[in-house]
């Protein structure tokens, strides 16, 4: 029986050109192509006459359906995986399904493209040698904090996902977390209102409240840390960190986390500060 293999297709993130030539004739070849969402392949595969079934395989299905998929494979079917933009199992459905066929000894090929993790470094001005990809911003403010408290200390270049609704909150957070760091953010990159601003995250943050609405996926790329960080005063650094609403032990943690302040001194600066204002609260 000829091998089965599922093939790891990379698709446009937005024009619909951008797509390889092996990359068509792979999804015009394969017995089947599982994607995210069958609406928005559909589009793509009209545009290039294509006529392949379809297999819905988004988060909420890709489990109970892998074993569709490795049965297909398993009596040497070609099955092609797609997203519904970019290169599949990258923050997108597919990572099981690529697992899972691994350990049934199944083949995996990839067919690679378009990626908006390349697509924005690419455009950023910024070292990329290295760079750590940090995924979707977290929903909790306490979260976003503690995740640009890793980039604020993060030497290599950094990138991460957001959604329109949420990047005035976000970038509001690493303003106060990554103060003039250069960010460099892309919103629709390759369509028809594809936009590239570089600037600090007040001032990513100043564009974006200006306007009266904010569309399309967003990729933000940040400048790596200096080598050294500057030194910051303890007294400086829990002064900051009581207007951003901390207070006692927790305080202490994050001067620690986000200035390399001793967790010891942090403290104690907050109690004496504390003791100071007879309306305080000496925290936890």
């Amino acid at each position: 029986m000829t091998q089965g293999v599922l093939y790891v297709v990379a698709t446009p993130i937005g024009n619909l050109d951008d797509i390889t030539i092996r990359g068509l004739e792979t999804l015009r070849t394969v017995d089947l192509i599982a994607c995210e969402d069958t609406r928005k392949s559909r589009i793509l595969l009209s545009r290039w006459n294509i006529s392949t079934p379809l297999l819905s395989l988004h988060k909420f299905s890709e489990s109970r359906k892998i074993r569709t998929v490795l049965d297909r494979l398993e009596r040497g079917g070609r099955v092609a995986l797609i997203s519904d933009a970019g290169t599949p199992a990258i923050s997108d459905p597919g990572s099981r399904l690529v697992k899972s066929a691994l350990e049934a000894g199944l083949k995996v090929t990839p067919v690679p493209g378009p990626s908006s993790i390349t697509a924005a470094l690419s455009v950023a001005g910024m070292e990329a040698a290295e760079f750590v990809y940090c995924g979707f911003v977290p929903r909790k403010d306490e979260q976003r904090r503690a995740f640009f408290g890793v980039i604020l200390r993060e030497q290599r270049t950094s990138l991460f996902f957001e959604t329109p609704k949420r990047a005035l909150a976000t970038l509001g957070i690493a303003a106060q977390v990554l103060g003039n760091r250069r960010m460099v953010l892309t919103r629709e990159l390759t369509k028809l209102h594809e936009e590239i601003v570089s600037g600090s995250a007040a001032d990513l943050l100043k564009e974006l409240q200006s306007r009266s609405s904010i569309k399309g996926e967003i990729v933000v790329v940040v400048d790596g840390a200096a080598e050294t960080r500057p030194e910051v005063d303890p007294h400086e650094a829990v002064t900051r960190l009581v207007a951003e609403g901390f207070s006692g032990k927790t305080l202490a943690q994050e001067a620690h986390r986000r200035f390399g302040v001793r967790k010891g001194d942090a403290y104690r600066i907050y109690l004496a500060g504390k003791a100071t204002d007879p309306d305080g609260d000496p925290g936890d």
